[in-house]
């Protein structure tokens, strides 16, 4: 597969998972600042977002004062945020539409007809009582797209490229969301009605209240949230659930072209191999914080390598 083939499908992965976790993480954000008091903690929640979403820097030059219109308006239509809904979806687009003979017709619809519908938005689709409804429309764009693929996509390097962008966008995102809110994960954090809030808007930002409460038949508590997102392989977005899908996806690439293998390989199986013999109790005392910022460096370390070896790096 040509190199800009492969960086097309990679990224079109990425940007349309980006989409669907900035809506999940504004729900749950949404929630939160409805909850807090008083109004400071409410600009609390939006920085927090912002931080986990890699947007605060941007918005700090364009905005002088955070609040929830202003924050919002950054992380959904605004065109000048490289990490927000807009752009995302923009940019699937694009990728896409580069590559789309590599695409199913599923496929292309999916992102096609969301880009058309996004067009079609204006500001007061985000306004009041009508935000949750468009976070939902875009989470369910992104589902129809995941399905559309994981249903009709021949298994060869195409699906490979467009599936490991996606691993990577959503391990990365579940490592930051849980980072942001490290403190509520401490060794010393008490159950009080602050940290269980922290807890649910973490599981909610993942869609994953309902597995936790499956998986553990208890009250929500920081080691078991903390595990189930980072070493409980039956929840498809906790890091090892993604790094499984990673090593094995990069594994039959190098199969399926000549056996060739590089130092995206070797990362990836080290993090798959960290993640697979972890222990939660010995990440929360070692300090939760510091693992998932080595891992947050690695995952982008792991990103480079792969567009050093197999795609043209024209994106960042």
């Amino acid at each position: 597969m040509l190199s800009r083939t492969a960086d097309c499908l990679f990224w079109l992965g990425r940007y349309s998972e980006r989409a669907g976790n900035v809506a999940r993480g504004l729900g749950a954000t949404l929630r939160m600042a409805l909850l807090a008091n008083p109004l400071s903690a409410a600009d609390d929640e939006w920085r927090a977002l912002m931080i986990a979403t890699g947007c605060e820097p941007g918005f700090q030059q364009r905005h002088p004062v955070l609040g929830q219109d202003t924050a919002v308006q950054w992380l959904t239509l605004d065109p000048e945020n490289p990490s927000g809904i807009a752009a995302c979806i923009e940019a699937a687009r694009r990728n896409a539409r580069t590559v789309r003979t590599a695409l199913t017709v599923d496929m292309w619809e999916a992102i096609n007809d969301t880009w058309i519908e996004f067009r079609r938005l204006d500001s007061s689709a985000i306004k009041g009582d009508r935000l949750p409804g468009f976070l939902d429309w875009v989470r369910s764009r992104t589902l129809l797209f995941n399905g559309a693929a994981a249903d009709t996509m021949l298994r060869d390097d195409a699906w490979r490229f467009c599936h490991l962008g996606t691993m990577l966008e959503r391990a990365d995102n579940t490592a930051r969301l849980l980072d942001v809110r490290h403190a509520a994960f401490a060794a010393d954090a008490t159950e009080d009605a602050a940290n269980y809030a922290q807890w649910q808007a973490v599981l909610r930002s993942v869609s994953a209240l309902r597995a936790f409460q499956h998986v553990y038949h208890s009250r929500l508590a920081p080691a078991p949230v903390a595990e189930l997102l980072v070493l409980r392989p039956e929840l498809p977005r906790s890091l090892l659930a993604c790094y499984r899908r990673v090593e094995q996806t990069l594994a039959s690439i190098a199969e399926a072209n000549g056996g060739q293998r590089g130092a995206c390989h070797r990362r990836a199986a080290e993090l798959h191999a960290q993640l697979r013999q972890g222990r939660i109790d010995r990440m929360l005392e070692a300090g939760l914080h510091d693992f998932l910022t080595g891992f947050i460096d690695q995952n982008v370390l792991l990103g480079q390598e792969i567009g050093q070896l197999y795609l043209n790096g024209r994106q960042p």
